[in-house]
């Protein structure tokens, strides 16, 4: 299989790829400072580092061209003052639906789950002030996938830590698991999202995530 990894050199996105990789699947990594990924300790036949602006839709549509699944594990400023998340989302449906491209896997905010009355965790009232700005954008990259007609997952973690994978965590459907501890390794988040991406599993569902 294909990836397609926007997001590439970040803590989730790094270990998207390397755990990729190990399972033998081809990957392109796109970002503006890939070269971290392609030292000569690292180089491996089935990587493509592809330097690239996210918003130029020609280097975003050649880096989708040969991907089976894409895989959005964009960052920005944690106060939401940029619009990474929502524009780069909105470039990469854009060549998407130009291309033909139908699966994607995004990485999200806890926010974006249901609360139980059904709306969003987000609108809730107790919602932490703080994190609302960032929050807001990243209901605005979902919105964006809900109104596609992509086969989109949207993955919605709350804390996540720089800390590789134990294979121990627990994942929900549209809303918090239970239990839930608030937090996940960035390695065990990836390794969900390549599971995700790979098994074709959660399509046009919001996962909620937690290390036990």
């Amino acid at each position: 299989m294909h990836l397609t990894v926007f997001g590439a050199t970040g803590q989730v996105g790094k270990r998207i790829i390397q755990q990729a990789l190990n399972k033998g699947h081809y990957v392109t990594a796109f970002g503006r400072n890939v070269e971290s990924l392609i030292d000569q300790d690292q180089r491996n036949d089935h990587l493509i580092a592809q330097k690239g602006y996210l918003f130029d839709e020609k280097d975003v549509a050649k880096a989708i061209a040969d991907a089976d699944v894409i895989i959005s594990v964009l960052g920005g400023a944690s106060d939401g003052s940029d619009k990474t998340r929502s524009l780069g989302m909105k470039q990469i449906i854009t060549q998407m639906q130009k291309k033909g491209k139908k699966r994607i896997v995004a990485l999200g905010g806890f926010g974006i789950l249901n609360a139980e009355d059904n709306t969003l965790l987000l609108h809730a009232e107790d919602y932490p002030k703080a994190y609302l700005p960032v929050g807001l954008e990243h209901l605005s990259a979902f919105e964006l996938l809900l109104n596609s007609n992509l086969d989109w997952t949207f993955f919605c973690p709350a804390d996540i830590h720089d800390q590789d994978e134990t294979g121990i965590f627990i994942t929900s459907v549209n809303y918090a698991p239970d239990p839930n501890h608030y937090r996940i390794n960035a390695g065990d988040l990836a390794m969900a999202i390549l599971q995700t991406a790979t098994a074709n599993t959660h399509i046009r569902e919001r996962v909620g995530i937690s290390n036990y």
